[in-house]
C-alpha cells in the first residue's frame, strides 16, 4: 500500500542521513558547537539502511537522497548506493555533500549508481569560506564540482544558505555562475533549527529579497520543468545556461507539495523537518511488516498544509532541539 497522508499528499521521496559526522563546522548546521552528546547513538549500519530502503521501496518510495553530516565519510557508502541502484522501484538516487572529498570519489559514485549531487557551498571567497566552515578549503570544493560535472552527476546543484551580514553580498556572484555553465544555484532561507538560534531573525533574508538581488543582473524567466525532488521554484536569467532555484521554508512554506520523509542517522523516522515527532525504526528493523506499519503511522505526523509548524516558536516542543547535522541536511 503506497504512502499517502490524510491531505492527499503522496510520499515517494526519502532522505536518509548516513552519519552525523562532518569535517566542516558550519555554525548554522551545528548550533550546539562541535560535539554531539556523549551518549549519542551510533549511526545506522549498512544492513539496517538496506532493510529500511527495501521496505520504503515496497511502499512506493522511488527517490532517495543520501545526506549527513557528510555522507562521503560513510566507509561503506559505495556498496550502499550499489544496493539501492539495484532495486527496480528506485528511479533516482542523489547525494548532498560539502564537496571536500568529491573529486576523488565522483567516478566511483557514478559507477555505483548515483545519479546526481547537491553541493553545499555558502561562499566563493576563500577567507570567508574558511570562516563559515571552520577551516574548509574552497579549492577542494571547486575540484569536486568539476569532477562531478565530468562524471555526469548532473544536474549539479549548488546550495547556498543566505545569511544576512555574512554572505548576502555574494548572491549575485553565485547567480553569475549560471551564465556559461548548466548548473543550478539554489538559494535557501536561513532556518531556525536546533538550539542556539535565538538570534536567527537578525541573520534572516527572505527569498523575495534574494530574488530582487538576482534580478539586478537581468530578467528572471520562470522555468517550469527541472529534474529533481526539491521544493525550489526555478528561474533563469535571460541568456544564461544554468538556472536559479529559490527555497523559502520560512516566508512561503511549501508544505502543500511536500512528498518526503526523513530518516535520521540514528534511525528515527521524521515526517516533517520542523517537528519533534519521531518514530524509532531501528527497534523493528528486522521485521519488514512492522517497519511498514511504522511508515504508515508516520503519515499521521504530516502536518496540515494549512497550519505548518515552521515557525521557531513551534519547533520541537518539550524535547532537545536537533541541529541540521543530526537530522540530515
Amino acid at each position: 500500500m503506497v504512502l499517502q497522508d490524510r491531505f492527499g499528499r503522496k510520499i515517494d521521496y526519502l532522505r536518509i542521513s548516513l552519519t552525523p559526522k562532518c569535517n566542516f563546522k558550519c555554525f548554522y548546521c551545528r548550533p550546539q558547537g562541535d560535539c554531539l552528546p556523549e551518549d549519542y547513538p551510533e549511526p545506522l549500519d549498512r544492513r539496517e539502511i538496506e532493510k529500511i530502503v527495501k521496505v520504503a521501496s515496497d511502499l512506493g518510495i522511488t527517490k532517495i537522497r543520501l545526506t549527513g553530516g557528510e555522507p562521503l565519510l560513510k566507509p561503506d557508502l559505495i556498496p550502499i548506493i550499489r544496493y539501492m541502484a539495484a532495486i527496480p522501484g528506485i528511479s533516482d538516487i542523489s547525494l548532498t555533500t560539502n564537496g571536500f572529498f568529491l573529486a576523488r570519489k565522483a567516478a566511483a559514485l557514478k559507477k555505483a549508481g548515483l545519479n546526481r549531487v547537491n553541493i553545499s557551498l555558502d561562499s566563493l571567497n576563500d577567507e570567508r569560506f574558511r570562516s563559515i566552515t571552520g577551516g574548509g578549503r574552497l579549492s577542494k570544493i571547486k575540484a569536486g564540482i568539476d569532477a562531478a560535472t565530468r562524471e555526469g552527476l548532473t544536474p549539479l546543484k549548488i546550495n547556498m544558505v543566505v545569511i544576512k551580514g555574512i554572505n548576502d553580498d555574494e548572491i549575485t556572484d553565485f547567480a553569475a555562475l549560471t551564465r556559461d555553465r548548466d548548473i543550478h544555484i539554489r538559494y535557501i532561507e536561513y532556518m531556525p533549527l536546533g538550539d542556539g538560534h535565538s538570534q536567527w531573525q537578525e541573520r534572516y533574508l527572505s527569498v523575495k529579497e534574494i530574488m530582487d538581488a538576482c534580478g539586478s543582473l537581468g530578467t528572471l524567466e520562470k522555468v517550469e520543468k527541472v529534474k529533481g525532488n526539491g521544493p525550489a521554484r526555478y528561474y533563469r536569467l535571460a541568456g544564461h545556461q544554468g538556472v536559479l532555484g529559490f527555497i523559502s521554508p520560512i516566508s512561503e512554506h511549501f508544505c502543500r507539495e511536500c512528498n518526503r520523509f526523513r530518516v535520521t542517522s540514528d534511525g528515527m523516522l521524521k515526517a516533517c523537518l520542523f517537528s519533534g515527532e519521531e518514530i524509532n525504526l531501528r527497534e523493528t528493523v528486522n521485521d519488514e511488516e512492522a517497519l511498514k506499519l511504522l511508515f504508515h503511522q508516520a503519515l499521521e505526523f504530516k502536518p496540515s498544509p494549512l497550519k505548518p509548524p515552521y515557525l521557531a516558536q513551534n519547533l520541537c516542543q518539550g524535547v532537545r532541539a536537533r541541529g541540521m547535522v543530526e537530522i540530515g541536511g
